[in-house]
């Protein structure tokens, strides 16, 4: 069995293409592009971006939340480029009951590359062996068919539907729940 991941030192994953790791402060940029494009957020409980300084807010997000090993949010990061592109990871990280959600968004002129499938693998991979999670949980506007279908092409099945389980940007918003265990890999 693998030791379990002990949230001391960031960890980075490679992919063929990409290069999953922490955020630095010379990320403030990208994240703005980032989080700013409207269709970017569409989906998320966020407004876009406006300023460098909602950019430096989310990292420092980011960086509390693996402080708290509460979560993981890797930078994606183009080999070729050495861009951030996206940004891939685990909130709501529950050690005991050996469960997490995964979450993830990438730039619009990213989309349907095959960057998310790649990614979300590894991502998937370091959440069953290092942090030995039983249950990976995701939640996705029913809307955001992109989504949905990354998810099922990555193994996840629909459990339900969290009818107006958020208030974002003055509305209630349903929440589809999709989940994949240990045993489905």
């Amino acid at each position: 069995m693998n030791i379990l991941f002990e949230f001391d030192t960031f960890p980075q994953i490679e992919t063929e293409r990409f290069v999953l790791r922490a955020v630095t402060d010379s990320d403030s940029g990208d994240l703005l592009a980032l989080y700013s494009d409207e269709t970017v957020v569409e989906y998320m409980p966020l407004d876009p971006f406006e300023s460098e300084q909602d950019a430096l807010d989310e990292m420092s997000w980011y960086r509390k939340i693996f402080k708290e090993q509460t979560g993981l949010r890797w930078m994606i990061e183009d080999k070729q480029s050495h861009r951030v592109i996206g940004t891939c990871g685990y909130l709501g990280y529950e050690e005991e009951h050996h469960r997490a959600e995964i979450g993830y968004d990438l730039l619009s002129s990213c989309w349907g590359k095959g960057v998310m499938t790649e990614v979300a693998r590894a991502v998937l991979e370091f959440g069953f062996n290092q942090l030995q999670l039983n249950k990976i949980e995701a939640k996705v506007d029913p809307g955001n068919e992109a989504s949905i279908r990354l998810l099922h092409k990555l193994g996840f099945q629909q459990e339900g539907l969290l009818r107006q389980h958020e208030f974002e940007k003055g509305r209630y918003v349903d929440l589809a729940v999709f989940s994949k265990l240990q045993s489905d890999n």
